[in-house]
């Protein structure tokens, strides 16, 4: 079983790196990508707990905006984590983070929700990547909402009054980024229409030129419909195809493992990195 969008507490998942990977061996995996928004600072924990059976495809979801304001998430993969210009960048974006949770919290104040930026820090694990679901814990903590998908639902939602986007590459700028830094990349959930405003099939021929490795058609975010577009744009523009979780622990419902990568796609996404950067045992 090969899997490669998780989430751990490094960002906005509810698992160590340890407590993921272990989780992957127990269930018998293969292969597991673990990819923190904006951040690779689980890799190293995840390494230690790595035992044989496992390989870990370490990587990141990186955070990014359209020039028209659409929010895509790009899958890096394979890249060489001590790549400067790489890590720049994965620093900028975290760091646009903080200005913009602390307008959703304004806005969420002027319309009587009571919440803090304090509230949101008791919440996120030290060192955590800030992101919405850490302002859906603090909501969930005030007793606001029941939980973070009814956060999300209800007030944290793309087309929300109290969204807020962040200063973030294009995609084309971190697919650009993620190939320099000798990695593979694969756009997220890209047509998850009830995320909010999504790309168009013209919108991949752009992305495949700068570089995009890849297309995650199998997400639970994605209906039949969605699914069939997408495998068939990767077909017509000859991108691998994956499927993944986006496993978040008890942040999200997604079940590890409930979307899957074939071993061949699999195999040639591997294959397209300047290097072979699995980690074994």
């Amino acid at each position: 079983m090969i899997d490669l969008h998780t989430h751990t507490d490094c960002s906005d998942g509810t698992d160590s790196p340890a407590q993921l990977v272990n989780k992957a061996l127990a269930e018998g995996f293969s292969v597991l990508a673990i990819t923190d928004h904006d951040t690779t600072s689980g890799w190293h924990t995840a390494e230690q707990a790595l035992r044989p059976n496992l390989s870990l495809a370490l990587g990141a979801e990186i955070s990014c905006l359209t020039t028209d304001g659409i929010s895509v998430h790009m899958l890096g993969l394979l890249f060489d984590g001590t790549n400067a210009e790489m890590q720049e960048m994965l620093e900028n974006t975290r760091d646009g983070r903080i200005p913009r949770a602390l307008k959703m919290i304004e806005l969420l104040n002027a319309g009587g929700i009571k919440i803090s930026m304090a509230d949101v820090e008791s919440v996120k694990p030290i060192g955590a990547t800030l992101g919405r679901p850490h302002i859906a814990d603090a909501l969930v903590k005030n007793g606001v909402v029941a939980s973070r998908d009814e956060a999300f639902t209800d007030l944290l939602h793309n087309e929300s009054p109290y969204y807020v986007a962040h200063l973030a590459p294009t995609p084309e700028d971190a697919i650009s980024m993620i190939r320099r830094a000798g990695g593979v990349a694969v756009i997220a959930h890209a047509f998850a229409s009830l995320r909010g405003k999504v790309l168009s099939a013209d919108d991949f021929l752009p992305l495949k030129n700068a570089g995009l490795n890849g297309i995650e058609v199998n997400h639970r975010d994605h209906n039949n419909e969605e699914r069939n577009a997408l495998a068939q744009i990767a077909r017509e523009l000859d991108l691998v195809i994956t499927g993944a979780s986006d496993y978040h622990g008890t942040g999200k419902l997604n079940s590890l493992g409930e979307n899957l990568t074939e071993q061949a796609q699999w195999e040639r996404l591997e294959s397209e990195a300047n290097q072979r950067r699995v980690i074994r045992a």
